[in-house]
């Protein structure tokens, strides 16, 4: 058969064919897999899961959660694009895994987990903190919640909640992560009529306790859903300083009048500051104002008795050797965990990921998040300083087309890798993935 197709000479054609060559379009996942051999991975997931296979035939449970962790890498947003991978022949002997699952072997997988076993695979987020070297300063963990729109709102949990979007069918989770090294450290899928706060200290005492001696947490910073007292008694009990939001209540809107004599002038252009000592020992309640015409892109809330300016407020337990605006400033750093959120929902497919089971929901993002931590610890390990999105991994480096042979008997992978100064950036890929830790890094491959 001949397909005809237009070229700058004219009409042209090609022929179409068929072959029985094993040909990946993933072969650059064998990097991904081989890094897995290295984290012990497969023997983490073989203690997480609570499964057991139920006859001979049947297929291990970590060979189902794998497969699924290379269908997220994939661009995978749903149980049945995971199971397109099946169209793929050689896929699975790159993953590693005796097959790619169906998407009902996934959706009996999934629908088995039950809170306590969930609970155990959460441990896999704490697995990658153990990797992080100690801070003399410690890390700062960043709390928040969101909102994961269901619009046809079927499935457990999902329930009517406010979102950007007004009330709508969503779950609420929380998440806390580690900023310094952008790792996930502890996930909770809430319904969706839960506000922020419901749970919230019961969460970072649970963070707290979960994080290996060596990883101090200096400082904890969340929004104005955290800013509950409970939480801040919390966080002090927990011997962590804290940044929160507050909220812009009728006490905090008298701060915010023009020509109060107590705002003063900082180093940033258009933002003025005033601080004001509460009731607890050791608490400051800190308001800022910008003027929008100087700082357009200025964070906080518009107050219609005080045109031109947005307001912010921030309650801290720092001492008071840190001044305002450097509170200010250590809490815009927050931000960032916007960055992870929406890179979870967007590419590894939290966002779509939903099943009627509410555990099952909850054990898909839990596989997701590993993967998520996973290809951190993987650009840790091969040295590269910037960080990539997953989407950008996915086209350097793991949907590279290959080959799988039997070469004299020994399983081969040839990667489709045309000239020299790609082939040379694999080769350093490959190098530094098989040498001891902390050799030389791996540069980015450019376009």
């Amino acid at each position: 058969m001949r397909l005809q197709l237009d070229t700058k000479d004219g009409s042209s054609s090609i022929r179409i064919g068929f072959t029985d060559q094993r040909l990946t379009a993933h072969g650059g996942m064998i990097v991904w897999s081989h890094f897995l051999h290295q984290q012990q991975f497969r023997r983490q997931l073989e203690e997480a899961l609570p499964h057991a296979p139920t006859s001979p035939n049947a297929y291990r449970p970590a060979d189902i959660a794998l497969g699924y962790l290379g269908g997220i890498l994939a661009g995978a947003d749903k149980l049945s694009r995971v199971a397109w991978l099946q169209s793929d022949p050689a896929v699975a002997a790159v993953l590693g895994i005796e097959a790619v699952p169906s998407q009902s072997t996934l959706s009996r997988f999934f629908g088995a987990f039950t809170q306590r076993s969930c609970q155990t695979l959460s441990r896999l987020h704490t697995r990658a903190v153990f990797a992080l070297p100690s801070r003399r300063d410690g890390y700062t963990l960043d709390l928040d919640s969101w909102a994961l729109l269901h619009e046809d709102g079927q499935q457990q949990g999902v329930a009517v909640g406010y979102t950007r979007h007004g009330l709508k069918p969503c779950h609420r989770p929380l998440i806390a992560a580690l900023a310094e090294s952008r790792l996930v450290a502890n996930y909770w899928l809430r319904p969706g009529n839960t506000a922020c706060v419901n749970g919230a200290v019961e969460f970072l005492r649970q963070t707290m306790a979960s994080l290996p001696t060596h990883v101090r947490v200096g400082l904890v910073r969340g929004d104005s859903g955290f800013g509950a007292s409970a939480v801040q008694e919390a966080a002090e009990a927990l011997g962590v300083a804290f940044i929160f939001a507050a909220q812009l209540t009728q006490k905090v809107q008298a701060l915010c009048r023009h020509d109060d004599p107590q705002w003063q002038a900082t180093e940033v252009a258009g933002l003025e500051v005033q601080e004001v000592t509460l009731e607890r020992p050791g608490r400051r309640l800190i308001v800022l104002r910008q003027r929008i015409a100087e700082r357009t892109q200025a964070g906080g809330k518009r107050l219609l008795e005080v045109a031109g300016y947005r307001f912010q407020a921030l309650v801290t337990n720092l001492p008071t050797g840190v001044d305002a605006l450097a509170v200010w400033r250590r809490y815009n750093g927050r931000a960032d965990i916007e960055n992870r959120i929406k890179e979870l929902g967007e590419q590894f497919g939290i966002k779509r990921l939903c099943c009627q089971s509410f555990w099952a929901t909850e054990a898909l993002h839990h596989l997701a998040i590993a993967t998520y931590n996973l290809c951190v610890l993987l650009q840790r390990r091969l040295g590269q300083m910037a960080q990539c999105e997953l989407n950008t991994l996915r086209w350097r480096l793991f949907a590279r087309a290959a080959v799988w042979s039997r070469a004299q008997g020994k399983p081969t992978l040839r990667l489709a890798v045309r000239g020299e100064p790609t082939r040379s950036w694999w080769r350093e890929i490959l190098t530094k993935l098989t040498a001891p830790p902390n050799c030389h890094a791996v540069g980015n491959l450019q376009a």
